[in-house]
């Protein structure tokens, strides 16, 4: 059986953990978080409406790989706390400093997260101050805070049942202020009807993901579905535990494995009742997301760290991984940086950079689906670069 990598194994796979602390990486999560980096560039970038469904978020009601991107993505966050937390404290750093750079970095991740959402006009009448980064730094801030006060494995599950039990609740039985009583009044989880959209209308009246001028709608980041996403970031947390501990490595993949099947049973019964919904981040989205991010896990666990296939495969995931605030920021923002350069277009008219470039390159693919999917890659590819510059110039961007 194959044990932990050391340090010095660690590091000469991964540069990006030269001159850390003696607590051991976890080469396998920084291939899972590889690996959710650059999946969540392509979706975000999926080609238009050529991509295939797989590619696209469900509309309301339902699941698609896509939307198991932003969940994993947390759930690495709750297991990287666990890892992140115990090496500084095993350096000598004292819980309050902790707490400090922790509230600092939830502050920077939500002033990123609006300056993504806002780029590069700015425009302060609409401006959405919900989104992805900002979800992450919520559920950074209390996890963080939570795993400072009280590393017990109990307490976690304790909150995590309360997060998922106490969210289920509140949406299906708390009437609805000038609407009604959920499933009597009003379809339960109706698309604009529910507590998640009537919380986020009345605190930030058009300033969501999908509203206009004269209608205010909803966000899929909104502020009740928070404690779902913490129950995410709590099943991350979890795990993360149960990797510290002192068992064998053969016997953590097995677990990992079976806490997979569980979850993903669990949710799928209780979507029975409360159906999956990554928009509402409903209570079984959780328990199959996070079963589905369990099983990459297991995957990458068994065989990076119990099977120790760690070169080849690896290298671009932990390129991606090793920075991947940065590559997401650079996905979001490219994007309205290609979009304000313009070249003339075979009709004569102005063409938006990243359009022209597309319309010479992956247009010319004959199948729609292929078109939208080789973009897709392509782009993700293209955000490979200045990641792939800065992992050998050994700079890694923390927040």
């Amino acid at each position: 059986m194959q044990t932990s990598v050391t340090e010095k194994q660690a590091t000469a796979v991964n540069p990006a953990l030269a001159g850390k602390s003696p607590i051991k990486r976890l080469l396998a999560l920084d291939v899972v978080r590889g690996i959710t980096i650059a999946f969540m560039i392509m979706v975000n970038n999926n080609g238009g409406p050529g991509a295939w469904h797989f590619m696209n978020h469900a509309y309301w009601n339902g699941l698609t790989p896509t939307d198991l991107v932003f969940p994993t993505f947390v759930f690495v966050v709750g297991v990287s706390v666990v890892f992140a937390t115990d090496a500084r404290l095993a350096k000598g750093a004292l819980r309050s400093e902790l707490a400090k750079h922790t509230v600092i970095r939830t502050v920077l991740l939500i002033l990123l997260g609006i300056i993504v959402n806002s780029f590069p006009f700015f425009h302060l009448a609409h401006m959405r101050f919900y989104g992805v980064l900002q979800r992450i730094g919520v559920c950074y801030l209390v996890v963080g805070l939570f795993y400072l006060w009280d590393q017990r494995a109990s307490t976690k599950w304790m909150a995590l049942a309360g997060c998922l039990i106490g969210y289920w609740i509140l949406v299906r039985w708390v009437p609805i202020p000038g609407i009604g009583m959920p499933g009597r009044d009003v379809p339960f989880m109706d698309v604009e009807k529910n507590l998640v959209s009537w919380i986020d209308q009345h605190l930030f009246p058009y300033h969501l993901y999908l509203n206009s001028p004269d209608h205010n709608v909803r966000d899929p980041e909104g502020l009740l579905s928070d404690l779902p996403a913490i129950g995410t970031a709590l099943m991350g947390m979890l795990a993360g535990l149960w990797l510290r501990s002192k068992r064998s490595v053969g016997t953590k993949t097995a677990g990992l494995a079976i806490a997979c099947l569980s979850s993903l049973i669990v949710g799928y019964l209780w979507s029975l009742e409360f159906p999956l919904n990554k928009n509402m981040w409903t209570s079984s989205f959780v328990l199959v997301a996070g079963g589905y991010s369990l099983a990459l896990l297991t995957f990458a666990h068994f065989t990076v760290e119990q099977m120790n296939w760690r070169k080849g495969w690896t290298w671009p995931w932990l390129v991606f991984g090793s920075n991947a605030i940065a590559a997401y920021m650079f996905s979001e923002l490219m994007p309205g940086i290609l979009s304000s350069i313009h070249l003339t277009g075979p009709n004569g008219k102005p063409t938006e950079l990243i359009t022209w470039v597309a319309m010479h390159t992956v247009a010319r693919i004959p199948d729609p689906h292929w078109a939208a999917f080789a973009f897709s890659v392509s782009f993700a590819a293209f955000c490979f670069i200045p990641v792939w510059i800065l992992y050998r110039k050994k700079i890694f961007l923390k927040i």
